[in-house]
């Protein structure tokens, strides 16, 4: 891959974003400060390229530079740990030619404010290269290093998913496509592939979903043709399933309770522009990125920035015919896009998820109107957040029953609704559970 200059620029930014995650930060709220420092788009794409990459196999990694420092070690810094871990990553990965990315490495360590450690991270990088099979076969042998997943997660999966759990873990390891929804108040998917025809992007329709067109290669987003003017937007097509489960008719009213970022609740205008919607989140700046993609997309709809599970504090009394519930969870599903995930979850974070999906569902569920649609999602694939939460919900709400809604092709059933493992037919993984209220 080519970059600015010699990719110094974006190999500096990647460390930065790294130890920004290796802090216990998410990758997402790294990127826009290093996107924002790197005006050629290639460098852009080399960042991200070396920050998948590292945090697709963090504890490869990790040990192998430990083997590689021994003593010198103590000598780092997060920064330059960062940077030496991207390095290897690229030599590992393939990313660059080995020179570039030496190199560019030692560039990056310069830029970084640590001159005296040029030297070491040259020798380490070119250590690397010379004893690289030797290095590898010395790797632990353990779940962890197998699969690269923390060893709570290989344990949750092969508990919930003893069949497929193999699978599950080399998806998640795996690059993810490129998905796309089309706009049907902007021409439709025909029109956007036409298009992208035309702009000499090859791509195809998603079989299963009829907005969803799939890229044959991950682009700019501001390359798409149409993307700024709306006809496009990037949004997985397992998400995107969403808005047919919905049922959405004119003049419903609509709460999408979990909205941020705000492509589900987008998608529903864009099937259905004369219902009645509220998005809520309970962060302002979520909210505003709500708010920033509907008026890219030309959509009217209400946000609000408030705490779903407190319906007192912004409920007016009116029923809603439908609500999607896209409750926070694990995220266990989305690995292959967010592979921070991977180093960040903890398994003590599961149960206080459950918790609030619990309380999101006990709160909501009042609000719904008789004869009404909840349609409850998770990009999870762990049972205790999907199908151990909708038994949970039915077994105290006598007024609820599930729907046989979501199609078979989606997944498996799973209790009373199905779940999508990452990689089938492309998409990720994903749970979905329809409740009707008597």
């Amino acid at each position: 891959m080519n970059a600015g200059d010699d990719g110094a620029a974006a190999r500096e930014q990647a460390a930065r974003v790294l130890a920004h995650v290796w802090r216990g930060h998410a990758l997402d709220a790294a990127l826009p400060a290093a996107d924002a420092a790197l005006s050629d788009p290639r460098d852009r794409g080399l960042l991200r390229a070396i920050c998948f990459a590292t945090l697709r196999a963090p504890w490869r990694y990790e040990a192998l530079l430990d083997a590689l420092l021994a003593r010198d070690g103590a000598k780092l810094d997060r920064l330059v740990r960062a940077a030496l871990l991207a390095g290897l990553a690229q030599l590992d990965a393939g990313i660059a030619p080995p020179y570039a990315a030496v190199s560019g490495t030692v560039a990056a360590v310069r830029a970084l404010g640590r001159p005296r450690l040029a030297a070491l991270a040259n020798a380490v990088l070119r250590r690397f290269l010379r004893e690289r099979e030797a290095l590898l076969a010395a790797l632990p042998d353990d779940p962890v290093q197998r699969h690269q997943h923390s060893r709570w997660l290989v344990d949750a999966l092969a508990r919930d998913w003893p069949a497929d759990v193999a699978r599950i873990l080399a998806a998640n390891n795996a690059p993810a496509p490129m998905l796309l929804r089309a706009s049907r108040r902007r021409g439709g998917r025909d029109a956007a592939l036409a298009a992208l025809a035309a702009a000499g992007l090859a791509a195809t329709a998603h079989p299963h979903l009829p907005d969803a067109i799939v890229l044959a290669e991950p682009v700019d987003v501001h390359a798409l043709p149409g993307f700024d003017a709306g006809a496009l937007s990037v949004q997985d097509g397992a998400a995107q399933l969403a808005a047919d489960l919905m049922d959405l008719r004119p003049g419903l009213r609509v709460l999408d309770a979990c909205a941020a970022p705000g492509g589900k609740a987008a998608h529903l205008l864009e099937r259905e522009p004369a219902i009645d919607l509220l998005a809520l989140d309970e962060s302002a700046p979520r909210a505003a990125r709500i708010e920033a993609g509907f008026a890219r997309l030309g959509l009217a709809g209400v946000v609000r920035v408030a705490d779903a599970t407190a319906p007192a504090g912004w409920w007016d009394g009116r029923p809603f015919d439908r609500i999607l519930v896209d409750a926070p969870c694990s995220g266990s599903g989305v690995i292959r896009r967010h592979p921070d995930i991977r180093r960040l979850r903890r398994a003590g974070d599961v149960a206080a998820l459950c918790a609030t999906q619990d309380r999101l569902l006990n709160a909501l569920w009042p609000l719904l109107a008789p004869g009404g649609r909840l349609v409850y999602a998770t990009c999870s694939v762990l049972a205790d957040e999907n199908a151990r939460r909708i038994a949970a919900f039915l077994a105290r709400t006598p007024d609820a029953r599930p729907r046989d809604a979501v199609p078979a092709w989606f997944g498996v059933a799973s209790g009373a609704g199905r779940q999508h493992f990452p990689g089938d037919d492309g998409l990720d993984g994903f749970y979905y559970a329809v409740l009707a209220r008597d």
